[in-house]
């Protein structure tokens, strides 16, 4: 399985392409095992057949289950990205009400945890950066809460309390992403997918072997068809390569809108 993916990492096009050619050479031995028992035993293939649809359904029905999963994934990794992103932002706004020292570098540090949020996210599958991002990270924590219960000690007043429960959803939004990061598809269900991909292509080569039918283009239009839908379930469900990936905007945005600071308008009369 670790080969696999580091397979995958490394190239997701030699992944298909690898997982394309296992599906040929499964269907070319099936086709010559059937012929020969053809040859040899004169079978009927309709018995074969029903049971060639029915696997092929299940694989079908397995794909579309997988699917969803990773589907799933995708959209929770999305979404804890966001939340995370808008919650930085809201305690970033409520440091800076503060008006004093703390509540500035409180502020500042935010967006130094913003990057590392924004790295971790963007880190690919294997990198040594991701163990800096998690521990860059957990430093900031300690230093904001540091300085965020320095806050609420010298008064604790709503504005001081509503600081402290942002920066906790902040810290609380950082443990979803990580845990929507580390979520990724059981490896039961690959080699489930994959072996039911195997036997589904094996058994129609038997079929065809049994019938003395050679369909090539076909038969490669539906290995072709298999790759490139777990090729797309198994990117969405890694988190950390492939082509499908999610997205930083939301951390972007929210540095951009800490460039500008806070302007306190004038008091109106």
């Amino acid at each position: 399985m670790d080969l696999l993916i580091d397979l995958a990492a490394w190239n997701v096009a030699l992944f298909g392409a690898a997982l394309f050619v296992m599906q040929l050479v499964v269907h070319e031995v099936g086709y010559r095992v059937g012929r020969r028992y053809a040859v040899s035993r004169d079978a009927p293939a309709e018995g074969v057949g029903v049971v060639t649809g029915a696997v092929l359904g299940l694989l079908a029905f397995v794909l579309a289950l997988t699917l969803s999963f990773a589907n799933a994934r995708f959209d929770e990794r999305r979404a804890g990205t966001l939340a995370e992103a808008n919650a930085i932002g809201t305690a970033w706004l409520r440091a800076k009400a503060i008006g004093q020292p703390r509540g500035d570098e409180i502020a500042r540090l935010l967006e130094e945890y913003a990057k590392a949020r924004m790295a971790f996210v963007a880190t690919g599958y294997g990198s040594p950066a991701l163990d800096d991002a998690n521990r860059r990270s957990g430093e900031l924590q300690s230093v904001i809460w540091g300085h965020a219960a320095a806050i609420v000690r010298e008064q604790a007043d709503p504005v001081r309390a509503s600081l402290a429960a942002s920066l906790n959803e902040v810290f609380d939004a950082t443990t979803a992403v990580r845990f929507a990061f580390e979520l990724q598809l059981p490896s039961q269900v690959f080699w489930l997918l994959i072996g039911l991909m195997a036997l589904g292509m094996a058994m129609l080569g038997y079929q065809l072997g049994l019938r003395g039918q050679r369909v090539h283009v076909l038969a490669m239009l539906l290995t072709l068809t298999w790759t490139m839908v777990i090729v797309v379930i198994l990117d969405l469900a890694w988190p950390r390569f492939g082509g499908i990936r999610t997205s930083v905007a939301a951390y972007e945005w929210t540095l951009q809108g800490f460039q500008d600071g806070v302007t306190v308008p004038p008091a109106p009369r």
